[in-house]
């Protein structure tokens, strides 16, 4: 008898510094995710893709003295979770002010792509 393939999971993190409470949460669920054998894929996108930032997700915090963003994120990249961000046109990135957890900068199209083949969407 064949396993069952995992669950797909996409979850698109929009929040960012402005609302450095609601940071955490989507790294929090897509570790819980992955731990229970789900393929997780984070997609940054609007003001998320600050959050790839070295600068922001080592210094950003959910509360006044937790972890940094940058621990919540690691946890769900060795949990197996992909992190993805949204190439913002017009926006010249340089490499090496982001992070080492960071797969890949995507583009809409392939996100939309996404939508439609994952089984499960959330926005956090």
């Amino acid at each position: 008898m064949s396993e069952p393939s995992p669950r797909r999971v996409l979850i698109l993190v929009a929040s960012g510094p402005s609302t450095p409470a609601r940071c955490a949460a989507p790294f929090h669920i897509g570790t819980l995710l992955a731990c229970m054998d789900a393929e997780v894929t984070l997609y940054l996108t609007g003001e998320g893709v600050q959050l790839a930032r070295r600068e922001v997700a080592e210094t950003l915090r959910a509360v006044n003295g937790g972890e940094p963003l940058l621990h919540f994120i690691r946890n769900a990249k060795q949990a197996g979770a992909r992190l993805l961000m949204c190439r913002q046109p017009g926006v010249q990135l340089d490499p090496a002010t982001l992070i080492a957890e960071l797969d890949e900068v995507s583009s809409g199209g392939e996100l939309a792509q996404m939508i439609l083949e994952y089984e499960r969407v959330l926005t956090l």
